[in-house]
Formats: structure tokens, C-alpha cells, sequence
């Protein structure tokens, strides 16, 4: 074999491990769009007020008397971006209820991040404080989990199940009752029939 065809080998070698490994990095990636812009408001702040077009969505809150969840109609921003709806949907839910319903969040809560893939996951991450002072109990944690995850999946045609974070973490669950380990799809028999 010439030193010339040893040389080209070597170089032919070198560049088929270079695409095989750009090839394997570059693989099943899902697309995220996150919910910040320059003109996003800081984390756990309420979207400001938009002049522009707005529409009308639903979101959901624990009754006292059953501990369904009740829909309450709310304004937002239109907006192409899913995930800045998202996080206009979430920031009404934080506000609380305007008709007499609970919390579904314990005080002090904050929206850190929402960011939505591709295939239609909304990843929402919560301050710690959802679960440092979240009550005890499977009624008060599934209908924290649900009004997060049917609020979302219901307004939002991009939205199709909701992977739940606090402080950026993944945790096994909020205070020992709904597993947060996988996305969650929406459970709308929660949901009280008017």
C-alpha cells in the first residue's frame, strides 16, 4: 500500500467516526421552546398586560365541598409561542380563584420555567415552596397536579401531557401521593359537571 492511499484511509477513517458520532448526538432530540424572551418577565412574575389580541381560556380550581375542580373563565394574551401561553395560563391559576374556589398552589408559590416540546410536552417547573408547604393528603395533591395538567391540555392544542418540576428537578412526587416521575395526562373526570 502507497503512503498516499495509507493517508487517504487515515482521513476517510477519521471522518466516518466523526459522522457517526454527530450522527448518535444529533439523534431522537426532542425541540424545546422555552417560554422566555428578552421581554419575558422574570421568573414567577405575571405576564404584563398586552395590548394586543387576547383570548379567552379556562382554568381550573379545587372546589371546597369535593375537591373537584371547577373551570373559571380568564383572558390571556394570544400568542403563537404555546409555552408563553402556557405560562399566561399558569400565572392566572397562581393568582387564584375570582369565584370562591381554593388554591390549588400553597402560599408563596412561584412558576419558574415552562418550556414545550415538539410532541407536545409542557415541562412546568415550580418554586420548592409547592412542595415545602404543600398540605398533606391524595385529594389536595391530585388536585394540584390536575389543575396544572388539565388548565394546560385544555387550552392549548400544542399541550398534550405536563411533566411537572420543582426547582428544576424531577421529584417522585409532591407530598407522597401522585407520581411526578413521567408526564401526566389530562384527567378531565376531575372536573365537575355544571
Amino acid at each position: 500500500m502507497s503512503r498516499r492511499q495509507v493517508i487517504f484511509l487515515s482521513l476517510l477513517a477519521v471522518l466516518l467516526v466523526f459522522l457517526v458520532v454527530r450522527f448518535f448526538q444529533s439523534g431522537n432530540r426532542e425541540e424545546i421552546f422555552p417560554a422566555e424572551s428578552a421581554a419575558s418577565p422574570a421568573a414567577g412574575e405575571a405576564p404584563p398586560e398586552a395590548a394586543g389580541p387576547r383570548r379567552a381560556v379556562t382554568v381550573y380550581f379545587p372546589r371546597e365541598r369535593d375537591d373537584l375542580l371547577v373551570g373559571e373563565i380568564r383572558e390571556i394574551a394570544a400568542d403563537a409561542a404555546p409555552a408563553r401561553e402556557a405560562r399566561a395560563i399558569l400565572a392566572e391559576l397562581l393568582k387564584g380563584s375570582a369565584e370562591g374556589n381554593l388554591s390549588p398552589f400553597p402560599p408563596e408559590t412561584k412558576l419558574v420555567q415552562v418550556f414545550v416540546t415538539k410532541n407536545g410536552t409542557a415541562y412546568v417547573d415550580f418554586s420548592r415552596e409547592i412542595v415545602a408547604r404543600h398540605p398533606s393528603g391524595t385529594s389536595a395533591e391530585l388536585a394540584t397536579v390536575y389543575a396544572v395538567v388539565n388548565s394546560l391540555t385544555a387550552n392549548l392544542k400544542a399541550v398534550k401531557n405536563v411533566f411537572i418540576l420543582v426547582d428544576g428537578e424531577e421529584r417522585e412526587t409532591l407530598s407522597g401521593h401522585i407520581s411526578l416521575d413521567r408526564s401526566l395526562r389530562p384527567n378531565m373526570t376531575l372536573v365537575a359537571k355544571k
